[in-house]
């Protein structure tokens, strides 16, 4: 922690809370806002559907790669620039995609966001740890969690509106006037969390041997893949959300929050439970609940779509109780990976995100397009992913009972 961690930020734990969970959500509010006019921009641009899931894919995998960096600079140079630059680049970049004329010029943009709006991601979770002891960390990133899943309600109602009313450029504008509005904000209340004394040595053989001591530690493997790989399970339906609203649910371009809505139901109600027992229960029992949660729910999700046609009085609901296991366990999961390396939280944070990110843009990029035109599919695909996180907390939890085992 930093020396002076507790005259950083004078003002309520909530307050910064917000500020971080802004940071953090502005990924996937970049995402969401425009998946209600991707139909709309594909006439606009005469583009195909296919070309429009590249728009997606790039902005992920430009998110992946970037994430390798971010929380390595930030160990270096501090917290704060890494974010404020990291702003100001995605303020351009949103303002190149409002200005695109043809898909290629939308994918370059969108992949130019995605490589500069993972600093609000990786950073804001070191900061939380820079600033807090353990039980207190759980709270307030239980906090930011609940706070972050404001974003998949808001934003695809704030894009259906925009689409419908003003064109999908106007999705664009907005992001550019979100982006500099919060570098407003950070460049004036922000502080630096990291400590002088604290700073790594930026030179490539010392980043070469922070990167080879992280990747190949299982430890860390097992807890990323176990917290990343999971969410597709249920990001899988957001990715898919065009045809999985759309054709298979007949829902308006006007109607896709409802999903939104709840899933933001489930993570903040999740979340707001993992704040509540952190330091009452040990973590890893906190994992395992999230865990059974998700597993329960993904078996009867894929039992109803076998029995049932999907109807919206019901297919929605178990996304909602699924984001509700994941959002339990997360919080947890991510101090145990940051609490592994101490000296090296921004990186670690880095890594943690690329693992993430990394399969979000798989999961995309490659298995979206196979399965988002059956609900059967759907759920398979999803049951599938969250079993690949299952699986490696089992791992850990053999090899190494110790984790999580105190309050």
């Amino acid at each position: 922690m930093h020396p002076h961690a507790e005259t950083l930020w004078r003002g309520p734990r909530w307050t910064l809370a917000i500020l971080l969970a802004v940071l953090g959500m502005l990924g996937p509010f970049s995402i969401d806002t425009y998946l209600p006019a991707f139909s709309g921009i594909a006439a606009s641009l005469q583009t195909s559907p296919v070309h429009m899931q590249q728009t997606l894919s790039a902005y992920l995998f430009g998110f992946a790669f970037m994430n390798l960096f971010h929380g390595a600079l930030a160990d270096s140079f501090g917290r704060r620039p890494v974010i404020l630059w990291g702003l100001l680049a995605f303020t351009l970049a949103s303002a190149g995609c409002a200005l695109a004329q043809n898909v290629t010029q939308l994918i370059v943009f969108r992949a130019l966001q995605g490589l500069s709006c993972g600093a609000g991601v990786v950073v804001s979770r070191a900061i939380v740890r820079d600033m807090f002891p353990p039980t207190q960390a759980q709270k307030v990133m239980s906090q930011i969690t609940i706070f972050f899943g404001l974003a998949p309600a808001i934003a695809p109602i704030l894009g259906g509106w925009l689409f419908v009313a003003l064109g999908w450029h106007s999705i664009f504008w907005l992001l550019t006037a979100i982006g500099a509005a919060l570098w407003t904000v950070n460049f004036k209340v922000l502080p630096e969390s990291l400590h002088p004394s604290q700073r790594q040595p930026f030179n490539v053989r010392h980043l070469l041997s922070g990167y080879w001591e992280l990747c190949t530690d299982p430890r860390f493997l097992l807890l990323a893949l176990a917290s990343g790989v999971p969410f597709n399970g249920m990001f899988l339906y957001v990715l898919s959300a065009p045809a999985f609203l759309g054709e298979l649910l007949q829902l308006a371009p006007t109607q896709f929050f409802w999903l939104f809505v709840l899933n933001i139901g489930g993570i903040m109600g999740g979340a707001w439970v993992s704040g509540q027992l952190a330091g009452k229960i040990a973590p890893k029992k906190q994992i395992r609940h999230g865990l059974l949660i998700m597993l329960v729910i993904s078996l009867v999700n894929l039992a109803a779509n076998l029995l049932l046609p999907p109807h919206p009085g019901w297919a929605m609901l178990p996304i909602a109780i699924f984001s509700f296991g994941w959002a339990l366990m997360v919080p947890v999961v991510t101090l145990l990976v940051l609490d592994l390396f101490p000296q090296r939280r921004g990186m670690a944070s880095s890594l943690q995100a690329v693992v993430g990110s990394t399969a979000n843009g798989l999961v995309a990029g490659l298995l979206a397009p196979l399965v988002m035109h059956s609900a059967i599919a759907l759920a398979s695909a999803s049951l599938g992913l969250m079993l690949i996180g299952l699986v490696s907390w089992i791992v850990l939890h053999q090899r190494w009972p110790e984790i999580g085992r105190e309050n």
